[in-house]
C-alpha cells in the first residue's frame, strides 16, 4: 500500500483558509469493479473519500468528475479536490507536487503488484 500524508487548505467563504492533514492512500489490492486503482482521501476527523486513481491523474490536468468528486487544476502548481455532500460542498487545495509524487508511487507498488 502507498501512503502519503499532504497538507491540504480547506478553501471556503471565509477570509483565511485552513490548512489541514490529508493522507493519500492507495492500495493495489483495493480497485474498483472496472479493474481501476482506488484512491482514498482520509481526513483527521476520519472522513474519508475514496474515487478511481484515474480521476486524480485527469484532474491534474484538465477538470475531471467522478460521483461526487471533482479535481482540477488550480493555477500552474495548486490542485482541487472538491466534495459534495448532500447539500454541502468542501473544496481542498493541494501542492499538485505532493499528489504527482503520490501518484507515480501508486503506479510503481502496482507494476510491482502485477508482476508478481
Amino acid at each position: 500500500m502507498v501512503e502519503i500524508h499532504a497538507k491540504g487548505l480547506i478553501v471556503d467563504d471565509g477570509p483565511l483558509s485552513r490548512p489541514v492533514p490529508v493522507a493519500l492512500r492507495c492500495d493495489p489490492s483495493d480497485s474498483e469493479d472496472d479493474g481501476s486503482a482506488t484512491v482514498r482521501l482520509v481526513f483527521p476527523e476520519g472522513t474519508t473519500w475514496t474515487f478511481p486513481r484515474a480521476v486524480l491523474e485527469r484532474g491534474l490536468r484538465a477538470p475531471a468528475r467522478h460521483g461526487d468528486i471533482g479535481v482540477w487544476p488550480c493555477g500552474r502548481v495548486q490542485t482541487v479536490v472538491e466534495l459534495h455532500t448532500s447539500g454541502d460542498v468542501a473544496m481542498v487545495q493541494f501542492d499538485s507536487s505532493a499528489l504527482l509524487r503520490f501518484l507515480r508511487r501508486t503506479y510503481a507498488v502496482t507494476a510491482s503488484h502485477v508482476t508478481r
